[in-house]
């Protein structure tokens, strides 16, 4: 009896289910999908291709490259920022829930953080959320240079803060790196550096959120300080 009596008959190609059609949003739901299971560093071109079951060229017919394919991931991240433009508060309350809000998504997301300080979004949801704070900036009086150039500051604030948030370590490896910060600050020599030992309390005060208002609103009046001021001066 021949040894291959009992060996699956093979299917033909024509029998097998079809792949479904590779597109721009499929490979960025793959990436996504990587991203939350895996991490950034695994959203490679071979990585999404191999789970969507192609060759990594073909990618490239839908994304340009690694950074639009990040760029895209960010885009899709900021969908659940939100953009409160109208509802309770004044103007200058629901931007900052908005700016929050934006902060928030990349502190869940600390991958996203590092990638959106050098990977520029132009995606559907960015360009809501920039719309969203130059409505809001309009309606509270900002004119249009200082509230255009003041978009990335305010942009860039949040996102930096995440940065410094989103190392890999412990709750209890940060407090013991507050703590020896605390105590070199607290010991500092007053001869030497005479500020940092007179303001050394205030230097280590405050919490997050404390901080982070503080510098929106120190923000916000230098824009609307500089909305009064034309642009030669």
């Amino acid at each position: 009896m021949s040894s291959n009596e009992n060996a699956p008959t093979p299917r033909s190609r024509r029998e097998r289910p079809a792949k479904p059609a590779l597109t721009r949003q499929g490979i960025i739901d793959a990436a996504l999908v990587i991203m939350r299971d895996e991490g950034l560093n695994k959203v490679t071109m071979r990585r999404i291709a191999a789970a969507l079951d192609t060759g990594p060229a073909s990618l490239y017919v839908y994304v340009r490259d690694t950074e639009d394919l990040h760029a895209q991931i960010l885009d899709a991240m900021l969908g659940s920022a939100g953009v409160p433009v109208a509802g309770a508060g004044t103007w200058r309350d629901r931007l900052r829930a908005l700016l929050s809000g934006y902060r928030d998504v990349l502190f869940q997301h600390p991958d996203i953080a590092r990638m959106a300080l050098s990977t520029q979004p132009s995606g559907p949801n960015y360009m809501a959320l920039a719309d969203a704070i130059l409505a809001l900036l309009a309606e509270g009086g900002v004119a249009d240079q200082a509230a255009a150039w003041g978009l990335d500051l305010l942009l860039l604030y949040p996102t930096a803060v995440a940065v410094e948030h989103s190392d890999p370590k412990t709750p209890a490896q940060r407090d013991e790196e507050f703590s020896a910060l605390a105590a070199k600050i607290a010991s500092a020599d007053a001869t030497r550096y005479p500020h940092v030992a007179r303001l050394g309390g205030e230097l280590m005060s405050g919490d997050g959120r404390a901080r982070f208002d503080w510098a929106f609103d120190v923000l916000l009046d230098g824009i609307l300080a500089a909305s009064s001021r034309t642009p030669t001066e």
